[in-house]
């Protein structure tokens, strides 16, 4: 039976990877996502788990999916930790088990649904009046067979009324490029594949519905209209319907994940969904844009979008494109959001028909580049719900991403061959900036100008088209990842900040393959009561500053950041050599304290060797349990003098010019945390812990109470005090011992003398007294009456220091856990008598776990 039983779990296992997974019930079933090793068959672990296995992810690799009937426990979990429990116990042994392939296991949990990032502000009249401008969108209309009846209100396309506040995209189209040969892939709420304006570039392969796991993702909810409006901005056809798409020519498919609570399965499924066919994902939604939330994908997630990069469109890797966020008037921050923060994502967010920022686009160092939506009076014109039905109404970063979306299908269909990285390098180097005041900085690595608030400025479908004609393809990925830093410091509030330096040398740099910079990551922990009132800035080794964070007037939590990694693309193209200081600020005089705990920096960019490089290994959720290492960066702290900047302001705004990125709408009046235009740059005192790969000076620092020739260990006094407090204490006792040692061995010599010593005998005594001294002695024997050196002496007897503290490579050598009672009638050696109390045996056999 249990034959059958494993055939047909294996014919079921067959049957699923050739389709897609069975569909999901929830209120019926748990389902468990694991990892299991290569050699290992799912179906044997399904029957030994009592589980049923319902086939493996289509993109990962051996990771695979099982369901039980609903259950409080976490049956795969539990089997695992009861087995270490086992081991750990010595109720079984070490031999392989069958769980022993488990390479990672989850739960699967229902997490509320995304945040759709779309606004719907008041509608203006914005009728264009008769002028040059009106007259050339009709010339091209003409020329192009533009039909559309609502094309001439699609000012994001041609903008009439303050021409060149556009895209830039109809003498693109004058070439011929609309998308052809390019598919989009639209994850949202669904997608009306039925709209006249949609189902001739429908691609119904590339779609499907992850809520109600169906194979055409249909808008059900009354509001699933927000994935139809995105997919109208990229494909709507050039036809008699509503209007264009900036690609009309694409492919337009369609993934439902935003119309129901789903889990992180489900949403890593749903990434990468047919990541052969789709080039590009379109994702207009994320986290609550509240000020108050910090979320990242989680492994899963995070596995599927490196394995669509690594492997997507064979092997160029597939293009993610993520709203930056709607959360800026409440004090948000896109580098809160673990999407729009990926190095693997282009970040875009919003400005309005008069290049202004809109109230509730977010910033941060993570946004790449910014385009057109609502704002201003007026809004997105596009496609909705229903066989003829438009909309003027699409609005927010939501409306922002899909345009993004729309000149990438563009520049694809010239250049099919450009990489992920590509698409970005492209965006940096032609994106254009305008006369609006940000914070604009020139960097240093590329000569380009770089704002919190807008990127490298907004998308120019004419300019990064013609870019990409002759754009030379970059070499593959290259990274270089630091130790962790620990500075475990309390953080001062107000001006003041905790600093910490890394310094990264040419040879380190080299070691990796690593040739430029493109992302910055840096993951850090930072103990704190109010995690709001946190700031963090980095700035490089040429000067340019990355705002990774910024205070936020609405978040509460009562910790800080843990194991959370913020990213900034405003350092592409530097060397990357030399230090680099990252600054905790506790922004905030009152009650709530801090402590800056550690960090690590991993720089991402282009290697010097392709022929050398590697792919980076599929992560997993031990990459960091280096966490407490404690390296040879030894760190030392001092007050400098820090400038809140190093590089030059550009001149695209001289006025008004904010000293940090502004998450509201620019007002004439500063905040407490702007600086007014004209006022010189401000500089911070800052503490700093410098952590450098070359060797610490001998001269002895101000967190060391012993001479120089004394390490610090990179640790506090009071750590110092604790560290040498136990070694002396160690010493002391092996002085001891020694001691003790010596006069049980000069007691045990001497009992041996004495035991020996005789008087001369009379003859005629002395067969009797022969036969009293050979009887004693036999009874010293059998009774123990001569102890050799004591019990510590008998305990180690015959066994070297080497056979006690090491073992052998098979595992025979004698081991006691840490875990168990020490036996010390087990310890005893047996030296061939017949005593009471002697043990055959030395410590217990056991091996090491």
């Amino acid at each position: 039976m249990r034959i059958f039983g494993f055939l047909g779990l294996l014919s079921a296992a067959t049957l699923a990877s050739a389709t897609h997974l069975p569909p999901r019930n929830y209120t019926s079933h748990d389902y468990y996502a694991v990892h299991v090793a290569s050699s290992t068959s799912p179906a044997e672990l399904a029957a030994h788990l009592g589980l049923t296995y319902d086939g493996p992810f289509p993109a990962l690799q051996d990771h695979h999916v099982f369901k039980a009937p609903k259950h409080e426990n976490d049956i795969v979990d539990d089997a695992v930790q009861e087995l270490k429990r086992r081991r750990r116990k010595r109720e079984v042994g070490i031999e392989y088990h069958i769980l022993d392939s488990v390479r990672f296991n989850q739960k699967q949990k229902l997490k509320p649904r995304h945040w759709k990032r779309s606004r719907i502000p008041e509608r203006h009249d914005v009728r264009a009046k008769e002028s040059n401008a009106v007259k050339a969108q009709r010339e091209i209309a003409n020329k192009l067979d533009i039909k559309d009846p609502i094309f001439e209100e699609q000012w994001h396309i041609f903008n009439v009324a303050t021409p060149g506040n556009d895209i830039n995209v109809t003498d693109v189209w004058m070439q011929g490029i609309t998308g052809k040969n390019v598919t989009a892939c639209i994850v949202d709420d669904g997608l009306d594949m039925d709209s006249n304006d949609l189902k001739d570039n429908f691609f119904a392969e590339g779609s499907y519905d992850f809520n109600d796991h169906e194979d055409l993702p249909v808008p059900k909810l009354s509001d699933d209209r927000h994935g139809t409006r995105c997919a109208g901005e990229v494909a709507a056809g050039r036809n008699d319907a509503c209007g264009v798409g900036l690609a009309y020519d694409s492919k337009i498919s369609g993934v439902r994940i935003l119309s129901g609570d789903i889990t992180d399965m489900d949403e890593s499924l749903a990434i990468n969904y047919k990541m052969d066919k789709n080039d590009i994902y379109s994702c207009s939604w994320g986290p609550p844009d509240d000020g108050r939330t910090m979320q990242a994908p989680g492994i899963l997630i995070e596995k599927a979008m490196i394995t669509a990069i690594q492997q997507g469109r064979e092997g160029k890797g597939s293009i993610y494109v993520f709203a930056a966020g709607n959360g800026a008037a409440a004090d948000d921050n896109c580098n809160f959001d673990g999407y729009t923060n990926s190095i693997y994502s282009i970040t875009v967010g919003a400005i309005d028909k008069d290049n202004n920022h809109p109230y509730y686009s977010e910033a941060c160092s993570a946004q790449l580049v910014v385009t057109y939506s609502s704002g201003g009076g007026d809004s997105i014109h596009t496609t909705d719900v229903g066989a003829n039905k438009c909309t003027a109404n699409h609005g927010g970063t939501s409306a922002a991403g899909p345009i993004g979306v729309g000149v990438y299908a563009l520049v694809l269909q010239v250049r099919p061959d450009l990489t992920w990285r590509d698409l970005q390098w492209l965006t940096v180097m032609t994106a254009v900036p305008f006369d609006q005041p940000s914070d604009w900085t020139q960097t240093p690595g590329t000569g380009r100008t770089f704002s919190h608030q807008f990127g490298y400025g907004k998308l120019d479908a004419w300019a990064i088209v013609e870019a990409a004609k002759t754009w030379k393809v970059v070499k593959p990925q290259a990274w270089f990842w630091s130790p962790w830093m620990h500075v475990k410091k309390p953080i001062p509030q107000g001006d003041k900040g905790l600093a910490s330096v890394f310094e990264v040398t040419e040879q380190m740099l080299k070691d990796a393959n690593f040739e430029r910079l493109e992302h910055i990551t840096l993951t850090m922990n930072v103990e704190h009561q109010r995690r709001g009132d946190l700031s963090v800035e980095l700035i490089s080794p040429e000067g340019m500053t990355s705002h990774l964070s910024t205070a936020r007037r609405d978040d509460e939590a009562p910790y800080g950041y843990v194991d959370w990694t913020f990213m900034s693309v405003a350092h592409f193209g530097e060397k990357g050599v030399g230090k680099w200081t990252v600054i905790v600020k506790d922004t905030k005089v009152n009650a709530q304290v801090g402590t800056f705990t550690d960090w690590k920096l991993r720089l991402w960019g282009e290697c010097i060797d392709a022929s050398k490089q590697k792919l980076r290994p599929i992560p997993t959720e031990h990459d960091d349990d280096d966490h407490d290492v404690i390296d040879d960066h030894p760190a030392h702290t001092t007050s400098v003098s820090v400038p809140a900047s190093g590089t030059k302001t550009a001149s695209v705004n001289p006025s008004d010019m904010p000293t940090r990125p502004v998450n509201q709408k620019p007002s004439s009046k500063p905040t407490n945390t702007e600086q007014a235009a004209g006022s010189p740059t401000p500089t911070t005192t800052a503490t700093v812990t410098t952590t450098s790969g070359s060797t610490a000076s001998a001269t002895a620092s101000p967190e060391s109470f012993l001479p120089s020739i004394f390490p610090t260990f990179g640790v506090s006094k009071r750590t110092q005090i604790w560290i040498y407090g136990s070694i002396g204490l160690i010493l002391v006792f092996c002085t001891c011992l020694a001691v003790y040692l010596f006069l049980a061995r000069r007691k045990r010599l001497q009992s041996s003398r004495d035991s020996y010593e005789f008087e001369v005998l009379d003859d005629a005594e002395d067969d009797e007294n022969a036969r009293m001294l050979a009887g004693g002695a036999a009874a010293g024997r059998n009774g123990r009456r001569a102890r050799r050196g004591g019990e510590l002496y008998d305990a180690f007897a015959g066994e070297s220091d080497e056979d006690l503290l090491s073992e052998s490579e098979d595992g025979d050598a004698p081991y006691r856990d840490r875990d168990e009672p020490y036996d010390e009638k087990a310890a005893h050696k047996d030296d061939g008598s017949d005593a009471e109390g002697s043990n055959a045996s030395g410590s217990s056999g056991g091996k090491r776990q």
